[in-house]
C-alpha cells in the first residue's frame, strides 16, 4: 500500500475522532463509553473524563472472554464484550452513559458492542 495512501486514512480516523470527542464529553453521572477496534480484538471503556478515570473496561483479552473459546474478531464477540462492560458498569453504579464510537462508523462490531450494553442494561 502506497505510504501516502496510509498516512491519508489515519490522519481521516484522527480527524473522525477529534470531531466526535469534541462533541461528547463523560461526567460522573453519565460517563464516556468508549469504543477502540482493530482487526483481531475490541475494546471498550467506560470512563469520566471529569476525573480523568477509568471506570470500568472490558476486552476480547480478558480472561472471561477468553474462557468461552471464541475468536475476537467478529460480531459475536462485540456483542459478548458489550454485555461484559454493561454488567461491569451496573456492578459500579453506573446506568447511563454517552456512546463514543472514537471515529468509526456505528455499523457491524461497533453496532453489535452497543446493542450488548443495551441488553446489559446500559442506557443510550
Amino acid at each position: 500500500m502506497n505510504k501516502t495512501l496510509i498516512k491519508a486514512k489515519r490522519a481521516g480516523k484522527v480527524r473522525r475522532t477529534r470531531r466526535v470527542r469534541g462533541k461528547i464529553n463523560g461526567t460522573a453521572e453519565r460517563p464516556r463509553l468508549t469504543v477502540h477496534r482493530t482487526n483481531a480484538n475490541i475494546y471498550a471503556q467506560v470512563i469520566d473524563d471529569v476525573d480523568g478515570k477509568t471506570i470500568c473496561s472490558a476486552s476480547t483479552l480478558s480472561p472471561e472472554f477468553r474462557a468461552t473459546g471464541k475468536v475476537g474478531s467478529n460480531k459475536e464477540a462485540a456483542e459478548f464484550v458489550g454485555k461484559l462492560v454493561g454488567e461491569r458498569a451496573l456492578e459500579k453504579g453506573v446506568t447511563t452513559v454517552v456512546f463514543d464510537r472514537s471515529g468509526f462508523l456505528y455499523h457491524g462490531r461497533i453496532q453489535a458492542l452497543a446493542d450488548g450494553a443495551r441488553a446489559a442494561g446500559l442506557k443510550f
